[in-house]
């Protein structure tokens, strides 16, 4: 694995489905930070002494959508990979440079997923 320890910001609203992805990426050693909304996960993002290294969003959030999410998330950090969960996946437009994975995902999947949006 690399390190230090890749760190993702785990953005999603519904509390069970958060935990699980927290669970999962941090078995897989990733750290984790979480967001339950946009406002949350803005709050992250502006802290310029927090390292992230992937923002993973859910598309239907309550207070933004994930797309209007990742686009402020790209001014505050334009180098930030950006991927998107959502039971829509096939039917979302993700901006260029973006990724995505269909809800439901294996932990397979998302391990998979993450790995190579980080380059691991």
């Amino acid at each position: 694995m690399s390190d230090p320890t890749s760190t993702i910001l785990v953005v999603e609203d519904d509390s069970i489905v958060r935990m699980l992805i927290v669970d999962v990426l941090e078995e897989l050693e990733y750290q984790v930070l979480e967001a339950a909304d946009g406002a949350q996960a803005l709050a992250h993002l502006e802290k310029k002494d927090e390292r992230i290294d992937l923002m993973m969003t859910d598309k239907g959030l309550p207070d933004m959508d994930g797309v209007q999410l990742a686009q402020k998330a790209a001014e505050l950090r334009p180098s930030l990979p950006i991927l998107f969960a959502s039971g829509y996946a096939e039917n979302i437009d993700v901006p260029a440079g973006m990724h995505s994975i269909g809800k439901p995902f294996s932990i397979d999947q998302l391990r998979d997923k993450v790995n190579s949006v980080l380059g691991r």
